[in-house]
């Protein structure tokens, strides 16, 4: 088998393809979750705060000196950060949460039995006949 036949049979497979489905909609819901937080979250909580924009809260470590940049400690994106990933978790755990809530009212509800076909019927009827047979002297 060579290579690339390998290499077929293992991106096609159904786990792949599903994680692939879900790395690509996980990348979407951050950046949904991302311009949440810094368009709706942020701005109200820093009006709040005394009109602070997260965003440009920063330590200078070193000034800006000719053609090289200044060195910054941009607290103020770590702290957005950390409430990005606050709010994803807090779904992902809602999401799982109602998941296994549904897995264990499936597991609960009893399984009622199919009902005997009519075949089986007539054999459990012929079944009866001839054991009263069998007992009458």
């Amino acid at each position: 088998m060579s290579v690339l036949s390998e290499f077929k049979a293992f991106a096609v497979k159904g786990n792949v393809v599903d994680m692939a489905v879900g790395i690509i909609i996980g990348a979407a819901f951050g950046k949904i979750v991302s311009s949440f937080v810094g368009d709706v979250v942020m701005p109200p909580l820093g009006l709040l705060i005394g009109g602070v924009d997260f965003s440009d809260l920063a330590i200078t470590l070193k000034a800006a000196a000719g053609d090289a940049p200044a060195v910054v400690l941009a607290y103020g994106k770590f702290i957005q950060t950390v409430i990005d990933f606050v709010i994803v978790a807090f779904a992902i755990f809602l999401g799982v949460k109602a998941i296994n809530r549904l897995r264990r009212q499936e597991e609960v509800a009893p399984s009622t039995p199919p009902l005997p076909s009519k075949e089986e019927e007539l054999l459990g009827e012929i079944r009866d006949l001839l054991k009263e047979q069998k007992n009458r002297p």
